[in-house]
């Protein structure tokens, strides 16, 4: 998946207790996930998974303070709903760096 699902959001919805949850659990704070959404590269995927009620895509991406972030997020309404928000496991991360070394910015 690519960045075509971003096209047409026109900004971001937040619901307060995953506000409060990414932040208590993860120390991720609402500036740093939107930060992600607007460097690049990222790396966009369908949470096929965890897709049941509504459409779930994770994403792979960095602040910019170079945070390397995971983050769930769905849209609704052109709006990006982040659910959840924690740093990049190890995995994650080595498909993130494969990712910028392919990547000409």
């Amino acid at each position: 998946m690519d960045y075509e699902i971003l096209a047409n959001c026109t900004g971001f919805e937040w619901d307060t207790g995953n506000l409060s949850k990414n932040w208590d659990k993860h120390l991720v704070s609402r500036w740093e996930c939107e930060q992600v959404f607007f460097n690049r590269p990222i790396l966009i995927h369908d949470d096929q998974k965890h897709s049941i009620k509504e459409r779930r895509i994770y994403l792979l991406g960095k602040t910019n303070m170079q945070r390397k972030l995971f983050i769930v997020f769905t849209i609704r309404n052109k709006l990006i709903r982040i659910i959840s928000a924690r740093d990049m496991n190890r995995k994650e991360q080595n498909s993130y760096e494969q990712l910028e070394k392919s990547t000409t910015i």
